[in-house]
Formats: C-alpha cells, structure tokens, sequence
C-alpha cells in the first residue's frame, strides 16, 4: 500500500477540493485529513503508534487551535518527523508567512489555485514530484 498523504485543512470545501482533484488524478496514496493545528500534532501519536508516516504533508497555515507555522515548527524540530516533507497549501500571500516558513524548513510553499482545474493542476503536480520524483528519508 501507497504511504498516505496528511491534509492539514481546516476549510472543508478546501478538503473537499482536494479530495476531488486527488480523485481526478487517481492517486493511489490514500488521504488523511487533520482539520486544525492541534489535530495535526496528534498524528505524532499515531506515528509512534505504529502507523505509516506520510510521503509528504499539505498545511494550511490559517489553522485554528494551532497555527500551521507552529505546526510546521514542531514537525521540523522533531529528530524523526523532520524528514517528512512539508508542503504549504495556503492563500497567505504574505511575505512575512514564506519567509517564516522557510527558515523553519518547509520544503515548498504554494499558493492555492481558485479555478478547480488549476488546483488539480497543482496536486498533480505535488503528487508527481512527492510520489514519483522525490526519493523518502525513512527518518531512522
């Protein structure tokens, strides 16, 4: 089995978007899906717990409970979890946002496509280089 793919996305027209454009593209990586910061960070649980790690994790950074540049900054700082590549999939333009999240160690920051098939253009795109290209650091 295709390791998953964590949606950090708290929007859920923006969860269902991506969950259409992923299923447009037939992509074999099942999705999860955490809907704020906090239940992000719960997956570091799950993860000890035995369960798969990502190939690669979308964020949004306008998350409730917890910020997405927290997240990410827990993820990186972590001496196993900071392997995961890290993707933002924001509408923050702000430069203040890409420049943070950067020098945390994002691996690649993008900004959401409005039209559907734009965005679907975008996952493919993600899941191509994420899935195919890129080669994984197993984090031992």
């Amino acid at each position: 089995m295709s390791p998953p793919i964590l949606l950090v996305e708290d929007n859920p027209m923006d969860v269902d978007l991506t969950r259409r454009a992923f299923k447009k593209r037939n992509l074999a990586n099942p999705l999860e899906v955490a809907r704020d910061g906090e239940e992000a960070l719960e997956w570091i649980g799950k993860w000890d717990g035995g369960a798969e790690m990502p190939m690669v994790i979308l964020l949004d950074l306008n998350l409730p409970k917890v910020h997405g540049l927290e997240v990410l900054r827990i993820f990186k700082s972590h001496p196993v979890y900071k392997t995961i590549p890290v993707v933002v999939l924001t509408t923050s333009t702000e430069n203040e946002d890409l420049r943070s999240a950067y020098l945390i160690g994002v691996n690649s920051y993008i900004i959401k496509p409005l039209k559907f098939e734009s965005f679907v253009s975008v996952t493919e795109q993600i899941q191509f280089y994420w899935s195919d290209l890129n080669k994984r650091c197993s984090g031992e």
